[in-house]
């Protein structure tokens, strides 16, 4: 039997289920490869070599990740309901097939890889620019509200990505406290 043909697109979603459940050690070719039932050279069909695999992984997870932020940004909505949309924006990630613990997967790889960690980097200063944005639109400009709230934001990510429970509720909570504080 001939082994199957996968897309570009079959190995990174088999990379982010590998780097969720085994950390940055399984995003190899043979590991992967060994994972998905078909050769090595599938993989260097679609990559030239290993690292290039890494960056369009990561190249994947920064575009979703923007493209949520972004999409929320187009919404028209008041202040306040954007800000409550942000806030939870990252816990509620889960376009890629392993749902909302490959937030916390990759940063945790990034802890380890000069590349990923700029890759979190951008990301991070997206998001922050847009939280920061939607408070100045509400009259407050302390970059801490910002911080707290992002922070609020990838905390629970994680929370969720290990208990399953929804966390809109408390990420609500804190956006009305901020609010009610600085009001």
């Amino acid at each position: 039997m001939a082994p199957k043909r996968l897309s570009p697109d079959s190995w990174i979603e088999a990379g982010f289920a590998a780097l969720v459940a085994q950390g940055p050690s399984a995003l190899k070719a043979e590991a992967l490869a060994r994972d998905l039932k078909t050769t090595k050279g599938s993989f260097y069909w679609h990559f030239k070599d290993v690292p290039a695999f890494h960056k369009a992984m990561l190249t994947r997870w920064e575009d979703e990740c923007l493209e949520r932020f972004k999409n929320v940004a187009a919404i028209d909505m008041t202040p306040t309901q954007k800000l409550r949309h942000l806030s939870q924006a990252v816990e509620k990630e889960e376009t890629i097939s392993t749902g909302n613990a490959v937030e916390p997967a990759v940063r945790a790889w990034a802890h380890g890889d000069k590349s990923v960690s700029e890759t979190v980097a951008r990301v991070d200063e997206y998001r922050m620019t847009e939280i920061t944005s939607t408070l100045s639109d509400l009259g407050l400009s302390n970059p801490e509200l910002a911080r707290i709230i992002y922070a609020a934001n990838l905390g629970m990510a994680e929370m969720s990505g290990r208990d399953g429970l929804d966390n809109d509720e408390a990420l609500g909570t804190l956006v009305d406290l901020v609010l009610a504080l600085y009001s």
